[in-house]
């Protein structure tokens, strides 16, 4: 019995070594950091003709962790949503088990929104709409705003980049002033070329979020976006790192992520170095191959590479 007891022993030592090893290994290949289990989110513009809870329902049964809500899809404007809606919104993503990441695509509607329009009114019109959109996110449980708009930051004709920064920046100002108190982060999509002229880089991004230094804004990262840079996309998100608060996983394609030639090992890889613990968000463009063979490719997908 005492040689057996002492063998068991020795099984326990041995087994607590392995785990202090594993735990070692981790922890170093995360800079430290333990590696979490990564979160997935889905955007609910795929879902084209779904309602919404319908989009809860499903994208819970298919094991994400979170819808993120292109307003455009519920209202023309946010202001149109009631304190009730909104309330309604928040309990059933709790009732299907699942988060409200943020929301995305928030200027497409209503119309004659600029972020840097030489008309101050335009530019003010904005601002405060901006303000309702923090409100929104966060009556609704979001954490996150993503603010992409191409075609309503293009640099118009006679406006210099300086300008547009500024304009821009005095934009966002009461925003970000309301999404810090509010605990809602402001996310700036660097996006390419072909989208728009103003702001192509995620260097060009943070250097553009540092001169209204708040933790309610920072930076988003986006395969596609990523993929017009010359930098190789692990590079941009180790460079970037810890100025982003949101990633978009895609493909150039348009479609989502592990439908084209985008191999997310390394990005995957990237990610966990860095620490990054947010949600991965699938957001397409193309949505011919349906809404639930994208949903259901996609995070297994992410789920492989991310293991």
């Amino acid at each position: 019995m005492a040689r057996i007891t002492r063998i068991a022993k020795e099984i326990r030592a041995i087994r607590g070594l392995y785990s202090a090893w594993r735990n070692f290994i981790l922890n170093s290949a995360a800079g430290g950091r333990t590696l979490a289990r990564m979160k997935f989110g889905i955007c609910n513009e795929i879902f084209q003709g779904w309602k919404i809870d319908e989009v809860f329902a499903y994208a819970a049964k298919l094991g994400y962790d979170a819808v993120e809500i292109a307003p455009f899809t519920l209202a023309d404007s946010v202001t149109d949503i009631s304190q009730t809606e909104r309330r309604r919104l928040r309990d059933a993503a709790a009732r299907n088990g699942i988060q409200i990441a943020g929301i995305h695509w928030v200027l497409v509607k209503p119309e004659g929104l600029y972020l840097n329009h030489p008309q101050a009114r335009i530019r003010e019109r904005t601002a405060k709409y901006f303000c309702d959109l923090v409100e929104f996110c966060a009556d609704i449980g979001g954490t996150r705003m993503v603010v992409g708009s191409p075609k309503q930051r293009n640099l118009l004709p006679n406006v210099s980049f300086e300008q547009g920064r500024e304009w821009t920046l005095e934009t966002f100002r009461d925003a970000v002033g309301r999404a810090e108190a509010r605990e809602i982060i402001i996310c700036f999509e660097p996006l390419g070329l072909a989208e728009t002229n103003f702001i192509n880089t995620a260097t060009d991004a943070i250097a553009l979020v540092a001169r209204l230094p708040s933790p309610g804004f920072k930076i988003i990262l986006d395969v596609k976006a990523m993929s017009s840079e010359p930098k190789p996309i692990p590079q941009i998100i180790r460079e970037s790192w810890p100025h982003f608060a949101h990633f978009h996983a895609n493909d150039p394609n348009l479609k989502g992520p592990g439908f084209g030639e985008v191999d997310f090992k390394p990005i995957a890889a990237a990610l966990q170095e860095v620490g990054y613990s947010g949600f991965v968000s699938v957001e397409v463009f193309d949505f011919q191959d349906g809404a639930e063979t994208i949903a259901d490719r996609s995070l297994a997908y992410l789920r492989q590479v991310f293991q």
